[in-house]
C-alpha cells in the first residue's frame, strides 16, 4: 500500500521541481540569456493536454471509441493549414503589447473598457469548470492512489466533510504555486520564460508518464497491438468502438473539431502561451509541425489503455476515467501507478497555472481598475506606486478564481465526466472566435457588434450548458430541462425551438455560434465605427502592411511635461522600469531625457503602450487621458475645431481695418472644411498624417482668437499682432489643406491634369519669383544656373511649379537664415531634363534619403539629423514627376548639404 505522505512527498517535490525550473528560466532571462527556443515554445502548447486529455480521453474512448479524436484532430488542422491567423494574431499582439484576449479583442474595437470587461466575465465563468476538471482529476486519482493495491470508486465530494476534502487543498496549493509562478512582476506583457519553460518539462513528464502506462498495458499485460485488439474485437459489446461509422454521430465529430480549432486560440491559457508569452514570430514555423506531432503521440496508447480498462473491470466498478491510474494499481506496478498519478498532476498543474495567470490578468486590468479608476468614490489616487496594489490584486483574483473553481466541482462539476466538464468550457471559448478571426481580416466589424456578438452567444451558451447543468445537480428544478422555461417546449435547453437530434455540445455550439456571427454581423453593418475603430480596424487587418510597425491607434492632441508621464508610468510600473523605457525611447528618437519639456505625440503613445502591458489597454487609455491636458484628435474633432474658427469672423469684423483680413481668412476656412470631407472616402490610415500636419495651425488659430475673443480691451498693436499670426496660420492651413486635396486626388485617380507644352527655363523661373518674399524673408541667398535653351517637356504647368516651389521651400527649412545658400540648376541630357535644387544644411542621412518622400513620416528637426518638412510636400512632388513619367531622388552628405533632383522626359504634343 501507497502511504499518503509518500504521494504527498513525491508531489510537493515534483511541484517545488517545477519551481526551481521557472526560477532558473526567470534568472537567465533576467541575465539576457533566454532560455526559449522553439523546441521549449512547441512543447509549452501542449498545455493543451491537461488531466482531460491524461484521464479523460481514455474516459471517452471506453464509451465513444475513437469518437475522442475531434478533440486533438481541431488543433492539428489550425496549426496546419491555419497557421497564418496565429501569425498574425501574435505579430498584432507584440506591436499593441496585448496582455491578454480580452485586451485583444478590446484593443481591436475601440480599446473599450466595456468590451474587455464582458470577455472576462465570460471567460472567468466559462474557464471555472475547466479549472474544477482538473480539481476533480487529481483529488479523484490521489484518493484512488491512495487505496493501493485495492481499486475503489472514490466517493462524492457531497460525502466528503469540507475540512477533509482532498480538491480544497488541491485548489488551495495550486493557488499558492501560481501565485509564485506567475506574479512576480507587474508587466503583464513581459514574458514568463521560467513558467513557460516549466510548462515545456511538465509536457514531457505527462507525456512519458501516459507513454509508460502505455507501452505497460499493450506489451506487459498483453503481447502488443494485435494481441490487445483481438482480444478485445472478440468480446461481442467492442466492435461499436473499432469504426467511425458505429459512433453514428457524424454531426458531433464535425462540431467538436470546429469547437477545438476554436479552442486552441480562445481559451485563455492557449492565447496566454501561444501569443503573449511568445518570444519570437520564428518560433512558430516550427510550432506548426511539432505540437500537432505531440498530440499524435500523446493519443497512441488511449484506445490500447481505455480496451484494456474494459477487459479488466467490470462494467461500474471502476471510472473509466482513472483507467491510466487503476490498471497499473490491479496490476500492482506501484512506482508506475505513481508516475501515471504524477503525470495526471503535472497536466492539471500546468493548465491551472497558465488558466489563472490569464484570468487573474484579465480580472485585474479589464475588471478591477476600471472601476478603480472611473468611480469618483472609488478612485485610486495617482501620487503614490501602485505597482503592489496591482499585483495584490492578481494574486487575490488567483485565489478567487481557484475557488470559484473548486466551488464548481464540489457543487456541480461531479455530475458530468472529465471530458463533458471540458467541452463546456470549450463551447464558451469559442464565443470569441467570431469578433477575433473576424476583427483581423474585416474592417467593418463595429463596438457594437462585438458586444452585440458576444453577448448573445454567452447568453444562448449560459442557457443550453450551464444552466442545465445546475439543473442536474438540483440547484434548479428538472421542470426547466424536461419541460423548457416557463413550461414552453420551444424553450428546451437541449431542444431549443424544436431542433432535436443533436448531441448537447453540437446543439449549444449551433445556436450561440448562430447567435453570435448574426449579431456580430447585423450590428456592424448598421452601426458606424468611431475614428478610434477605424484607425485601430486598419492596424489590425492590415498588420502585415504596416512597414513602421508603430501603434498608430491613439493620436493624442494635448499637452503633457516628459515629467508627468514618466511619474504616471513609474507608478504603475516601477520607477526603475519607466526610467529605463523612457531613456531608450529617448535614445531612440535621438533627443535628451528633460523632463521639463513637452512630450511629444509619440512619447504620449509609448506611455500608453508602457501602461497597457500591466492594465490593460483600456485602462491605460483612460489613465493618460487623465494627465493629458487636451484630447484625442480625430477626423470629426478636426471638423469641430474647423467651425469653432470660422465662428472668429463674426467677432473680428468689428475690429480695425486688419480685421478685413481675419474674415477671408475664415471664408477661406469654411471652404477648406467642406472639402476636408472628401478626406473620408480616402484610406483609414490617411487619419494619421492629416492629424499630424494640421495639428499646429490649427491650435494657434484657436489660441489666439480665444484671446482676442476673452479680451476686448486688449493693446491695439498686441491686437494686431495676433492678427497678424492669426492670418499667417490661416494661410499656412489653407496651404496645407490643398496639399492633403491634392495628394488624395492623386492618389485615387482624379487629379485634372492639364498637359501642355512648356519652356522648362520659364517655368522655373516663375517659381522663383514665387518663392522670392520667403528667401529675402530669412536672408537666404538663392543662385539659379539656367541654359539659355533647355528642349520643351509635356507637363502641367502648375504642377510643374509646385515641385519646384516646394523643393526650394524645403531647402529653405533646412538652411541657417542668414547664412543657407540655394542652388537652383537645369540641363538637358539626351531625352531627359534634369533639374536640381541644392542647399548648405545639415543634409540627410542616408538612412533616411527614401523616407522623405514617404507621408507617413515623422517630421524631424536639425538636432536629431532626420529631415524636416510637412511630410506632405515632397510625397506629393513624387506623385506628380510619377505623373510626368520621370522619378525624384535625393543626394546627400550629412553636414554638407543636400540636393534634390528630378527628371522628367523631353517630348512634344503627339
Amino acid at each position: 500500500m501507497l502511504q499518503g505522505w509518500v504521494i504527498l512527498a513525491v508531489s510537493f517535490g515534483y511541484l517545488c521541481l517545477l519551481f526551481a525550473i521557472a526560477y532558473y528560466g526567470d534568472k537567465r532571462a533576467d541575465e539576457g540569456r533566454s532560455v526559449i527556443n522553439a523546441y521549449v515554445y512547441a512543447l509549452s502548447l501542449a498545455v493543451y493536454c491537461t488531466s482531460w486529455t491524461f484521464y479523460g480521453s481514455v474516459g471517452r474512448a471506453a464509451s465513444d471509441g475513437i469518437g475522442f479524436l475531434p478533440i486533438y484532430i481541431g488543433p492539428t488542422l489550425t496549426f496546419v493549414l491555419w497557421w497564418f491567423v496565429l501569425r498574425k494574431i501574435i505579430r498584432i499582439s507584440k506591436l499593441n503589447r496585448i496582455t491578454s484576449i480580452a485586451d485583444f479583442v478590446s484593443s481591436r474595437y475601440g480599446k473599450s473598457a466595456l468590451l474587455s470587461g464582458l470577455v472576462t466575465v465570460i471567460a472567468v465563468v466559462g474557464i471555472v469548470p475547466y479549472i474544477s476538471l482538473q480539481l476533480k482529476a487529481v483529488s479523484s486519482s490521489f484518493t484512488v492512489l491512495l487505496q493501493y493495491p485495492e481499486v475503489t470508486l472514490p466517493l462524492l465530494p457531497e460525502v466528503v466533510p469540507f475540512l477533509e476534502d482532498t480538491a480544497l487543498y488541491v485548489a488551495l496549493v495550486m493557488a499558492a504555486f501560481t501565485i509564485l509562478f506567475g506574479t512576480r512582476h507587474i508587466d503583464a506583457s513581459e514574458h514568463h520564460q521560467g513558467m513557460v519553460l516549466a510548462i515545456a518539462f511538465e509536457s514531457i513528464v505527462k507525456l512519458l508518464a501516459f507513454l509508460a502506462v502505455g507501452v505497460f498495458v499493450t506489451f506487459s499485460l498483453y503481447n502488443g497491438f494485435g494481441d490487445l485488439f483481438a482480444t478485445a474485437l472478440a468480446d461481442p459489446s467492442f466492435p461499436r468502438l473499432a469504426t467511425i461509422g458505429s459512433i453514428g454521430r457524424y454531426g458531433e465529430w464535425v462540431s467538436l473539431t470546429l469547437l477545438s480549432m476554436a479552442a486552441i486560440i480562445c481559451l485563455p491559457r492557449q492565447f496566454q502561451v501561444t501569443v503573449v508569452e511568445n518570444v519570437k514570430e520564428s518560433h512558430l514555423a516550427k510550432a506548426v509541425w511539432l505540437f500537432p506531432l505531440y498530440l499524435l503521440i500523446i493519443n497512441i496508447f488511449v484506445l490500447p489503455i481505455a480496451y484494456a480498462g474494459l477487459l479488466h473491470f467490470p462494467e461500474g466498478s471502476v471510472d473509466a476515467d482513472t483507467y491510466v491510474l487503476t490498471l497499473p494499481m490491479a496490476a500492482e506496478q506501484q512506482w508506475l501507478a505513481l508516475f501515471a498519478f504524477i503525470g495526471g498532476l503535472s497536466a492539471a498543474t500546468g493548465m491551472v497555472i497558465v488558466a489563472a495567470i490569464a484570468l487573474s490578468t484579465m480580472v485585474c486590468n479589464d475588471l478591477v481598475m476600471p472601476v478603480l479608476l472611473r468611480m469618483p468614490w472609488l478612485r485610486l489616487s495617482l501620487r503614490g506606486d501602485i505597482s503592489g496594489l496591482l499585483l495584490s490584486i492578481r494574486r487575490g483574483s488567483i485565489i478567487f478564481v481557484m475557488l470559484l473553481g473548486y466551488t464548481y466541482f464540489r457543487y456541480i462539476g461531479e455530475t458530468y465526466a472529465l471530458v463533458t466538464i471540458g467541452l463546456v468550457s470549450f463551447a464558451a471559448a469559442a464565443q470569441f472566435a467570431p469578433v477575433i478571426v473576424g476583427g483581423i481580416f474585416w474592417k467593418g466589424g463595429t463596438l457594437s457588434g462585438a458586444l452585440s456578438g458576444l453577448s448573445l452567444g454567452f447568453l444562448v451558451w449560459a442557457y443550453t450548458l450551464l444552466l442545465p447543468s445546475m439543473a442536474q445537480s438540483g440547484w434548479l428544478s428538472m421542470d426547466f430541462v424536461d419541460k423548457g422555461a416557463f413550461d414552453i417546449a420551444l424553450l428546451k435547453p437541449y431542444a431549443l425551438f424544436g431542433l432535436e437530434g443533436f448531441d448537447r455540445i453540437t446543439h449549444s455550439l449551433l445556436w450561440s455560434m448562430l447567435a453570435n456571427v448574426g449579431g456580430y454581423v447585423a450590428v456592424s453593418l448598421g452601426s458606424r465605427q468611431s475614428a478610434i475603430e477605424r484607425v485601430q480596424a486598419v492596424a489590425f487587418v492590415d498588420v502585415f502592411r504596416r512597414a513602421d510597425g508603430q501603434d498608430s491607434t491613439r493620436l493624442w492632441h494635448g499637452t503633457v511635461t516628459v515629467g508627468e508621464l514618466f511619474d504616471l508610468v513609474g507608478r504603475f510600473v516601477g520607477r526603475d522600469r519607466a526610467a529605463a523605457a523612457f531613456a531608450e525611447h529617448a535614445g531612440r528618437r535621438g533627443v535628451p531625457f528633460e523632463r521639463r519639456r513637452d512630450a511629444d505625440a509619440a512619447l504620449i503613445a509609448h506611455s500608453e503602450r508602457l501602461l497597457a502591458g500591466a492594465i490593460g489597454g483600456a485602462s491605460a487609455r483612460n489613465v493618460v487621458a487623465s494627465v493629458v491636458r487636451g484630447e484625442v484628435l480625430d477626423i470629426e474633432r478636426v471638423m469641430e475645431i474647423l467651425d469653432e474658427a470660422s465662428q472668429v469672423r463674426e467677432y473680428s469684423h468689428r475690429l480695425e481695418l486688419k480685421s478685413r483680413q481675419l474674415e477671408i481668412a475664415s471664408a477661406e476656412l469654411r471652404a477648406a472644411n467642406e472639402r476636408l470631407q472628401e478626406l473620408d472616402r480616402l484610406k483609414d490610415d490617411f487619419l494619421a498624417t492629416v492629424s499630424h500636419e494640421l495639428r499646429t495651425p490649427l491650435t494657434s488659430i484657436r489660441s489666439f482668437s480665444e484671446i482676442l475673443f476673452d479680451t476686448p480691451d486688449i493693446d491695439l498693436d498686441q491686437r494686431q499682432r495676433f492678427l497678424d499670426i492669426i492670418i499667417k496660420e490661416s494661410e499656412r492651413l489653407t496651404r496645407l489643406i490643398n496639399q492633403v486635396l491634392d495628394l488624395a486626388k492623386m492618389e485615387a485617380g482624379r487629379m485634372d491634369w492639364q498637359m501642355t507644352q512648356l519652356d522648362p527655363r520659364e517655368v522655373i523661373e516663375q517659381a522663383l519669383d514665387a518663392t522670392k518674399g520667403l528667401t529675402q524673408e530669412t536672408a537666404i541667398a538663392v543662385e539659379a544656373k539656367l541654359p539659355t535653351s533647355l528642349p520643351t517637356i509635356l507637363a502641367d504647368r502648375d504642377r510643374v511649379i509646385q515641385v519646384v516651389v516646394n523643393l526650394i521651400s524645403n531647402a529653405v527649412k533646412s538652411c541657417d537664415p542668414g547664412s543657407g545658400r540655394i542652388r537652383v540648376e537645369a540641363q538637358a541630357d539626351g531625352a531627359w531634363l534634369e533639374v536640381s535644387v541644392a542647399d548648405n544644411g545639415p543634409g540627410i542621412p542616408p538612412e533616411f534619403a527614401e523616407l522623405v518622400f514617404e507621408k507617413f513620416r515623422q517630421t524631424g528637426s536639425r538636432e536629431t539629423g532626420k529631415p524636416a518638412g510637412t511630410g506632405l510636400g515632397l510625397t506629393i512632388c513624387r506623385q506628380i514627376i510619377r505623373h510626368f513619367g520621370g522619378r525624384i531622388w535625393v543626394e546627400s552628405v550629412p553636414g554638407v548639404g543636400a540636393t534634390f533632383r528630378f527628371t522628367v522626359p523631353v517630348r512634344a504634343l503627339s
